[in-house]
């Protein structure tokens, strides 16, 4: 995985590398260690309960019991402003805004917590071509030579090979598919290793997952999922939201929340008059 700091993360090189190399980067230097330790200890705060939450690509942990060794927390805006400044880090908003278009939304921003011996994730790709398993359920013609996702996470905890640093297959994002038993993913695949701070930017139809926790303390991340601004988000973010949050939102915010696109919109009660057009 190729690696950046804040200063050398040129989107031009980092978007070529999303596309036609490995498929992901890491990014060093983009958030303090206070700003990391105020986001783990409300990660913390919020899953010290094993109670079940929504998640995905997890259905062996399902059938073994395991389940609680991995910890979701959703709706993370509400939860502390630090996740706004992840959200919308102006390095990374100068790099999405070349690889997704300048008005790309947020579609989640939530945690994920394996606890030592939770087991890893399915390989899979992201939301919205996480069901790609049933192509026919896709447009025909679908492929990954334009971006409709990419994927953030920012370390909480270190990322070794011992922890179950995300496993990825340099370069499987050229041609968009579901990994199958066939492509020996866990033969194949390398690992996003890094420090807690670090950013993985990856593209979502890169194969990828969790891989089995087998160290002796949690590994922690916060997963922000990022969309052109016409794809329908995976998480009803504005709607989780009080009003006094979305009423002070910054313009950066309100962008990634889909406030600026109108639809859908009821069009028969929309104001009157030319809405769309060059002129």
């Amino acid at each position: 995985m190729k690696r950046f700091t804040a200063e050398t993360a040129d989107p031009d090189v980092i978007v070529n590398e999303l596309l036609n190399g490995g498929g992901a980067v890491g990014i060093s230097g983009l958030f303090t260690p206070e700003e990391i330790a105020e986001a783990r200890a409300i990660v913390m705060e919020h899953s010290e309960e094993a109670a079940e939450k929504v998640t995905h690509f997890q259905g062996a942990a399902e059938e073994d019991g395991k389940l609680s060794l991995q910890r979701r927390v959703w709706n993370l805006l509400a939860k502390g402003d630090v996740f706004c400044r992840m959200a919308a880090h102006p390095v990374l908003m100068k790099i999405l805004r070349k690889f997704l278009g300048t008005e790309f939304i947020m579609g989640s921003i939530a945690a994920n917590r394996i606890l030592p011996g939770g087991p890893g994730q399915e390989p899979h790709v992201d939301y919205p071509y996480w069901d790609f398993h049933s192509p026919e359920t896709h447009p025909v013609g679908l492929n990954g030579s334009f971006p409709m996702n990419a994927q953030v996470s920012v370390l909480l905890d270190p990322f070794t090979q011992e922890s179950g640093a995300t496993g990825y297959v340099p370069g499987s994002q050229k041609e968009l598919r579901y990994p199958t038993p066939e492509d020996k993913f866990y033969e194949n695949c390398a690992q996003m290793t890094g420090e807690p701070g670090d950013v993985a930017l990856f593209y979502g139809v890169t194969w990828h997952c969790a891989m089995p926790n087998k160290a002796d303390h949690d590994r922690s991340a916060i997963l922000i999922q990022y969309l052109p601004k016409w794809v329908k988000p995976m998480e009803d973010m504005p709607a989780a939201l009080p009003q006094e949050f979305l009423d002070r939102a910054s313009p950066d915010i309100r962008q990634l929340l889909g406030l600026n696109y109108p639809y859908p919109e009821v069009l028969d009660t929309a104001r009157a008059g030319n809405t769309e057009g060059r002129t």
